[in-house]
């Protein structure tokens, strides 16, 4: 059974947390942005080898940062206000890696993640590349890899003046991760 909710109406972490069905759902500076049903399976294949990738990576830099895969919480508290009934944007994006252990917490991440990954489907398209992309750029992802299941990857990076660069779009041979130094990742193994 779907629960009522009303999608004009603005919402927290708080409410989001009492939501008892299996719908998946994010918000964005408080309204609720429905998830398509599960993805198709060339989206699952790409989101696998690209979290297997990226866990190679993590491993070989022997750092803290950690990689996850949706669904996974990632909360962003505005002005530092992290209480539940203040945070107002929740979203699942498909990968990403956060380096600071004091973000992760027992329900997901609390604060911004260094990368993230979202991996393109027709439904969502549009949302990524827009609604999504400004605000993690609002939100100051270092690196925000925008994945085509066609294959590509095109790699926004943030700059010192908390925008992202024009992307840099990378459809064969091996794309960096710039969170790591000298880090890529082959693309053939990931399409």
């Amino acid at each position: 059974m779907e629960l009522s909710l009303d999608l004009n109406r603005r919402y927290t972490y708080a409410d989001y947390r009492t939501w008892w069905d299996n719908t998946r759902r994010e918000l964005l500076h408080g309204l609720i942005r429905q998830m398509s049903p599960a993805p198709a399976s060339v989206h699952q294949e790409v989101v696998g080898n690209l979290y297997m990738e990226l866990r190679s990576i993590v491993k070989k830099h022997k750092g803290k940062c950690k990689v996850f895969v949706a669904p996974f919480d990632v909360r962003l508290p505005k002005n530092g206000e992290k209480e539940d009934d203040k945070v107002d944007t929740v979203v699942q994006p498909d990968l990403c890696i956060v380096c600071d252990p004091t973000k992760i917490d027992r329900r997901g991440c609390l604060g911004v993640p260094d990368f993230i990954a979202e991996v393109q489907s027709p439904a969502s398209s549009k949302y990524d590349l827009t609604e999504k992309f400004n605000l993690y750029e609002a939100s100051g992802v270092r690196e925000y890899w925008v994945v085509f299941p066609v294959g590509g990857v095109q790699a926004f990076l943030l700059q010192p003046d908390g925008k992202y660069d024009n992307g840099t779009l990378y459809e064969e041979g091996k794309a960096p991760v710039s969170i790591f130094d000298g880090a890529e990742v082959d693309l053939k193994e990931i399409f």
